[in-house]
């Protein structure tokens, strides 16, 4: 049995290139797919995208105050309504930016592997968000289903030019479902009743948009702020439900699908709704199980663990990993490397 590491995005170093070596030379061959780490403006997942919804002359802000999970105080954020006598089926956000920054980086990642740093077949991840990230994360509810559309078109954009630029035989595309994931386990409301079958009919129809010699894979994910979850999973239930959903909704092959645990679940209640998954032999299952704070040994007793109900699995950690201390993580992709070895 071969067990790889995998990145779920954000690495909290100075920059693309700083990002990708470290991970090449920590790593080495245990790990297949390397991301450019989500830095500068996008080191806190969707917000850099508040500038695409500043621009748009169909909507008008409103700052809403809100209280985020790990954050004593409250916090003021932008969310955004159509102005009035707007047709919503007019709204044009353009591209959201994700396909340039990660077009600009695959240049670096290219060179590198031109230079024997990077292994041939090691292939340049790159993460979007689900466009229901953007629709509960920055639309008021009464137009979130109204404006949906319009992301979604913006995001096709991007998925299309990605494509378009990069070879498929290189390229893996992640897509990071949050909100409906907590939405289902009783975080911020999601704009349908249906939390599992909407959503997962959703993810799968943005699968769909990636070519089918492109890696494609899901992060399944309860969130990051202040390093706490949006809502703490009970089990790995919710996340064997999407899954199985994902994968059902999906027309072609999904490549991987992640899933979270939390540090102090090392408990065969948390990973008992393995015995429910029912994904194909080429979907690989990744467990967010990797955590900096009690290392390798931690880490041990989770794998222990979850063997009992699945033998072979790669490892992560539960998110990424660019709000940490970035003298933290060498160290961080080292238990990654051992547990690996």
């Amino acid at each position: 049995m071969v067990r790889h590491a995998h990145l779920i995005g954000s690495v909290g170093l100075e920059d693309a290139e700083t990002v990708i070596s470290t991970v090449a030379d920590i790593l080495g061959d245990c790990c297949t797919r390397i991301p450019d780490g989500e830095t500068g403006d996008r080191g806190y997942w969707i917000r850099w995208q508040q500038s695409n919804f500043d621009g748009c002359d169909d909507l008008q802000v409103e700052v809403v105050t809100q209280t985020i999970p790990g954050f004593k105080d409250k916090v003021e954020r932008p969310f955004y309504r159509i102005k009035d006598g707007v047709d919503p089926a007019s709204i044009d956000l353009g591209e959201l930016g994700y396909a340039d920054e990660a077009i600009e980086s695959h240049a670096i990642f290219k060179a590198l592997k031109a230079d024997g740093a990077i292994s041939a077949d090691v292939r340049f991840q790159v993460c979007f968000p689900s466009p229901m990230a953007l629709v509960v994360g920055f639309i008021m509810p009464e137009d979130q289903l109204k404006v949906e559309p319009a992301i979604i078109a913006a995001m096709k954009k991007d998925l299309a030019k990605l494509q378009a630029a990069i070879p498929a035989d290189e390229l893996a595309i992640q897509f990071d479902v949050c909100y409906e994931v907590v939405g289902h386990d009783g975080g911020p409301k999601l704009p349908y009743e249906d939390t599992v079958g909407e959503s997962v009919k959703r993810v799968g129809h943005m699968c769909d948009e990636v070519n089918s010699d492109v890696e494609c894979g899901i992060h399944l994910c309860y969130g990051d702020p202040g390093h706490k979850h949006i809502i703490e999973p009970a089990d790995l239930g919710t996340s064997v439900a999407f899954a199985n959903g994902i994968i059902d909704a999906a027309s072609r092959k999904i490549t991987f699908m992640h899933m979270a645990v939390p540090k102090d679940r090392h408990d065969e209640a948390y990973f008992a709704p393995l015995n429910g998954l029912s994904m194909p032999v080429e979907t690989r299952l990744i467990l967010g199980l990797v955590h900096h704070t009690d290392g390798v040994e931690g880490s041990k007793a989770r794998i222990a663990t979850a063997e009992k109900f699945i033998a072979d699995f790669d490892i992560a950690t539960e998110c990424g990993f660019g709000r940490r201390d970035p003298q933290t993580i060498p160290a961080l992709l080292q238990i990654h490397r051992d547990l690996c070895d």
